[in-house]
């Protein structure tokens, strides 16, 4: 066998273990998935009314209900949750040692992370799914066709990606998994200050700047245009590239966290 092909088998070994492990303890899963849900809810069902008055709807005509108007960001809340799992799950790993037992054995060096971010990634999407599903029963109305669904699901996927690679990144070099836990709370609380909730143009200058140029409004307004039929612009390009760099930022830093020699 080839040296790729030895990397293959044994990522897809550390997947299996990493997906079995998230079965036998769900409880940090489902807290990532439960969060969004209930910020959707709350967002909805108790400020829906003043905030949707308040941005006068969402559809080109500005007709629309709140939700949705609010749902792509919240459904872009649970792609950011899925690096606290990451992260708790890499440091767990290094605090115990384990980390340091797969660097002595004769696997790929490759494996360990591939298979850590392959597995967020798939539980992620499918905590994505069910905040979709659960958006839809609250009344969210989306007019996207199916190739723009595929668009919507693959944008997601690729935030994903870039935000796993940095939740792995915050897990090795973390000095807790209770550190690490909380090392991805800006990612998650970062589309607050972007165009999640309400537009950038009710937001004080000095706010409305950053929630224009933060990573995550692009994306949002990207998502939004996609399934509601708004305008998207130069967001879809811009959401690329910070897809990309931050892919690229997250890899390359738990590439040399998990290079560092032994003990260090």
């Amino acid at each position: 066998m080839s040296s790729l092909s030895y990397a293959v088998r044994d990522s897809a070994t550390m997947l299996r273990r990493n997906l079995k492990h998230a079965l036998r303890y769900p409880s940090l899963t489902i807290a990532v998935v439960v969060m969004p849900v209930m910020i959707l809810m709350m967002f909805n069902y108790a400020f829906g009314g003043a905030l949707g008055a308040g941005i006068g709807g969402v559809a080109p005509g500005g007709g629309g209900e709140y939700i949705d108007y609010v749902a792509p960001g919240i459904i872009l809340m649970a792609a950011t949750s899925g690096s606290l799992s990451t992260a708790v799950g890499v440091c767990v790993d290094r605090t115990e040692g384990i980390v340091n037992r797969f660097r002595t054995m004769a696997i790929s060096r490759a494996s360990f992370m591939t298979g850590h971010v392959v597995g967020s990634v798939i539980q992620t999407m499918a905590g994505i799914v069910l905040v979709i599903a659960v958006a839809l029963l609250m009344g969210f109305r989306p007019n996207a066709t199916l190739v723009e669904w595929i668009a919507v699901l693959g944008l997601l996927a690729a935030l994903t990606l870039a935000l796993t690679w940095l939740g792995a990144a915050f897990g090795l070099v973390a000095k807790t998994p209770e550190t690490a836990s909380n090392m991805p709370m800006p990612l998650q609380f970062l589309p607050f200050l972007g165009s999640a909730i309400v537009p950038p143009e009710s937001m004080p200058t000095g706010l409305r700047l950053f929630a224009e140029y933060q990573p995550f409004t692009p994306v949002i307004e990207t998502l939004r245009g996609l399934l509601t039929g708004c305008e998207i612009g130069a967001s879809a390009l811009i959401a690329a590239a910070w897809c990309l760099g931050l892919a690229a930022a997250g890899y390359l830093w738990a590439r040399a966290a998990f290079n560092r020699p032994l003990g260090r």
